[in-house]
């Protein structure tokens, strides 16, 4: 029988672009988009053609694997046959996390198959071991390159330990407690372009314009410790703190990484960061995908957002514990 586990979706709340540099990321499981393994099933509504479509691709992922397997240590050990007999019988993996979007479809997928599958799995706890985490980001890492060439494993493992994850640099990574004693009615939320961003070609065109020496200071200088210490002051509660470095960091994103901001939103970006109604930054590589947004007063950013016939999608709302907490 196969596991029924649900995996979320997750958003990079900060970091993009500067882990590049092995600078801090924060990131978040987000509950409202899931995923988990399924059978096909008369006494279920499901789209047939697109469970056939994913059994299809299950198969090469399998492929995939087994190879994985044969080429690395114990780690990668799977229960083929019974993956086999489950493919066969029509395993696929339903899911409702948008493709190309940023947030973390293929690393629900991978973690849902480690569950499923791995014949050693490191079993995840609140007391997990910085070896044991850094091991399941490898694994991940590598589970996860058949969908995009190349991964770090953080959207995988952000799925599996369903927890914040605080990331000081590549080999330094942590669960962490957002604290609940935020007031007001502060919120954090999506705004959807309506298309998929394409990662790598922006990926490529920001380490090109890190060439410029100029521009290489700017990012180093201002981008990263914009954004390293926004994750600080969330973590620590500092709130009034938080948003002066938030606004810092989206002025920085609306200045010099204005080409991964579809031009749609523009306006609505730079009308955000001169009232402080809300301040919005990119939600990964940016082009496409999701723009994440911050307000103090949501119902205010809602009414303002709505002058550009943009609708938001809330992620947290009102208390910390709305807002930045997914501790189960």
């Amino acid at each position: 029988m196969i596991k029924n586990e649900i995996y979320y979706a997750k958003i990079l709340l900060f970091g993009e672009y500067c882990v590049i540099f092995n600078s801090m990321g924060l990131t978040i499981p987000y509950t409202h988009f899931t995923g988990h393994l399924s059978m096909p099933s008369e006494r279920k509504y499901t789209n047939l053609d697109f469970a056939l479509r994913s059994n299809q691709d299950l198969h090469e992922y399998a492929s995939y694997l087994k190879n994985l397997s044969s080429e690395e240590n114990e780690d990668f050990n799977m229960d083929f046959e019974n993956f086999d007999r489950d493919l066969n019988h029509g395993l696929y993996f339903e899911s409702n996390i948008p493709q190309g979007f940023g947030l973390g479809s293929s690393g629900a997928l991978v973690v849902a198959i480690y569950s499923a599958y791995a014949l050693n799995p490191v079993i995840r706890s609140r007391q997990m071991e910085k070896k044991d985490i850094l091991k399941l980001k490898y694994i991940f890492s590598r589970m996860e390159s058949f969908f995009h060439g190349t991964s770090s494993g953080l959207d995988p493992l952000n799925s599996y330990m369903q927890f914040p994850l605080l990331i000081n640099a590549k080999d330094d990574i942590q669960m962490v407690n957002i604290p609940r004693n935020h007031n007001g009615d502060s919120a954090i939320f999506l705004i959807n372009t309506g298309n998929p961003g394409k990662t790598e070609p922006l990926v490529n065109s920001f380490l090109e314009s890190n060439k410029n020496p100029e521009y290489n200071k700017k990012v180093k200088e201002q981008f990263i410790p914009y954004n390293n210490e926004s994750i600080k002051s969330l973590i620590a509660g500092n709130y009034d703190e938080f948003f002066d470095n938030l606004a810092k960091l989206s002025k920085f994103e609306y200045e010099y990484l204005k080409p991964m901001i579809p031009n749609a939103y523009h306006k609505a970006w730079d009308f955000g960061n001169t009232s402080s109604a809300f301040h919005l930054k990119l939600c990964g590589s940016g082009g496409g995908g999701f723009l994440l947004g911050f307000a103090r007063d949501y119902e205010q950013a809602r009414e303002e957002l709505g002058r550009f016939n943009i609708k938001p999608v809330t992620v947290y709302q009102k208390s910390a514990s709305k807002i930045l907490n997914n501790q189960g």
